[in-house]
């Protein structure tokens, strides 16, 4: 009987997601404007706002599968050359994950960007080994205990803080997703060392329950 009510509950909730995520308007205009998935408006909202991305950049996208904000990042630096008048930018995205491919990026998939011997990788791809912008909407495996996956997306921020010292260039951007809790603060004052311009940012596209939000880090101070 327990398992049965428990089945039940699950079943309920998934059939409630998928209603809601039918419904959802950013859903309808990611398969209209051919976008990976919905978080690409997340993307175009912040760009929109703060144009952290330009033309001629060079892009590292962490955590990019399914490839939605490589997409948009491909758009914003030129890395197609669409526009001559502009320079030509330069994508690369890495997860876990396998990411198919994409046309104007370059994909690592089924890579930890943990692997000391990924960062390597990186910065033989990436033009003169550095990054103008990190970006990551990388998330970890939920397990549904909420302290315990704000510092696992906590950690994996500060992971990619510390990556960002080998890969970033002076004056450049870090874009990074997390979980409020009581760890925010401590990325957020880890983040305001390293970076001359720190604020915190809900895009609309981020459903108002969701606890995520995002830092946007600016003029790094490294060398």
């Amino acid at each position: 009987l327990h398992t049965t009510v428990r089945f039940l509950k699950k079943t309920g909730t998934e059939q409630l997601w998928l209603e809601r995520h039918l419904k959802d308007p950013f859903v309808k205009a990611s398969k209209q404007q051919h976008y990976r998935c919905r978080s690409a408006f997340k993307l175009l909202e912040i760009d929109d706002k703060l144009h952290i991305l330009r033309p001629g950049l060079s892009v590292l996208d962490c955590g990019a599968a399914p490839g939605a904000w490589s997409q948009v990042a491909v758009e914003r630096v030129n890395a197609l050359g669409t526009d001559p008048a502009v320079p030509t930018g330069f994508v690369l995205g890495v997860d876990l994950l396998r990411i198919s491919p994409l046309e104007g990026a370059v994909f690592l998939s089924n890579t930890d960007i943990a692997d000391p011997s990924t960062l390597r990788t990186i910065q033989s791809l990436l033009p003169a080994g550095k990054a103008d912008v990190i970006l990551s909407d990388m998330a970890p495996n939920a397990t549904g205990i909420k302290e315990l996956d704000h510092q696992k997306v906590i950690n994996l921020c500060l992971g990619l803080l510390n990556l960002s010292q080998s890969i970033l260039k002076p004056k450049g951007t870090m874009l990074c997703k997390f979980w409020d809790g009581s760890e925010a603060r401590l990325l957020q004052n880890r983040l305001k060392e390293q970076f001359r311009d720190v604020r915190t940012i809900k895009p609309q596209a981020s459903r108002k329950e969701s606890a995520e939000s995002y830092y946007l880090a600016r003029l790094y101070k490294g060398k």
